[in-house]
């Protein structure tokens, strides 16, 4: 059986199974020969452009297992027949911490800070303070229950929200009265047709003045038009791993825009994401290679 797998470090934990042939393709523009036989692809953290065309040619693809949460790289393109599986348990950790570190950059203004540093300047004043906010998590999944386990002490009030009310969590549909009360707004939304610019300029004009959106899920949630004008404005305040376009290009008017705080989607990025990667796609090929349900299964609408 032929895997492709995305880094060396999990065709190490791949290597010892019977029967298996794990090849390394971490995604670059030359993949190995031999796509039309993998039965099982482990597509690294950035899915290559060439996908879809890959995905044409694997006519024995059986599994397609992704290292990251989203899987709509490849959703549109999976071949009848083929289970896919996300990694979910892998990046809540990384997220979650990113979350909370970005919030408080922005709320204590680090950024600002760190420009005065540079400039040997001594600019004391005042800043916001995470402690009392309100904290808005929309997308309230595996990701969302770690960003309140780890705002836990922080002495704020947590606000859930998911697609679909549930007891302790809020409907999406209740959204436009949730907004003004949040003096923070956590994205960690997955990418589907459904959420697309759901990040508008109507909801933008809901939020609080002074408040910080916080996104941590996919750069098209956000119209990211309406959020330069917001910005621009002076009456929100963002930090953004994620963007749209995404690399942000050279000139962007969001790299300029004030009151915004950005990374280049690393909030996933980090030794334990990596750790816990290895750990989860060799137990998924023990359970495949037995029989067993596999774990993670997309299914539905996502």
């Amino acid at each position: 059986m032929k895997i492709w797998a995305p880094s060396q470090a999990i065709v190490e934990v791949l290597t010892d199974l019977p029967d298996v042939d794990c090849v390394l393709y971490d995604g670059g523009p030359r993949p190995p020969e031999g796509a039309e036989e993998v039965e099982v692809w482990v597509p690294p953290l950035v899915p290559p452009r060439q996908t879809p065309e890959l995905l044409g040619r694997m006519a024995k693809l059986r599994l397609l297992q992704t290292v990251t949460a989203g899987v709509e790289a490849y959703r549109p393109h999976l071949p009848d027949g083929v289970i896919l599986c996300n990694a979910r348990g892998v990046h809540e950790a990384g997220t979650a911490e990113w979350a909370v570190g970005a919030m408080i950059a922005v709320l204590r203004d680090f950024p600002g800070f760190t420009d005065a540093q540079r400039r040997g300047e001594w600019a004391y004043r005042y800043t916001g303070v995470l402690a009392d906010a309100t904290v808005l998590i929309i997308g309230y999944g595996s990701i969302g229950q770690a960003l309140e386990r780890r705002l836990d002490g922080f002495e704020v009030d947590v606000v859930r929200v998911a697609r679909t009310a549930r007891e302790g969590v809020h409907g999406e549909d209740e959204l436009p009265a949730l907004l003004p009360e949040a003096d923070v707004v956590v994205l960690l939304v997955p990418s589907t047709p459904g959420t697309a610019g759901m990040v508008d300029a109507a909801f933008l004009a809901r939020m609080k003045d002074g408040a910080v959106l916080v996104n941590a899920a996919r750069g098209p949630v956000v119209d990211t038009g309406a959020l330069v004008a917001e910005l621009q404005r002076g009456r929100v305040r963002a930090a953004l791993d994620v963007t749209d376009p995404e690399p942000l290009p050279e000139g962007h008017p969001l790299w300029t825009a004030p009151g915004v705080f950005i990374t280049p989607h690393v909030a996933g990025s980090t030794p334990a994401s990596i750790r816990r990667a290895r750990r989860l796609v060799r137990s998924q090929m023990l359970r495949y290679l037995s029989g067993e349900p596999l774990n993670n299964v997309i299914t539905g609408s996502y």
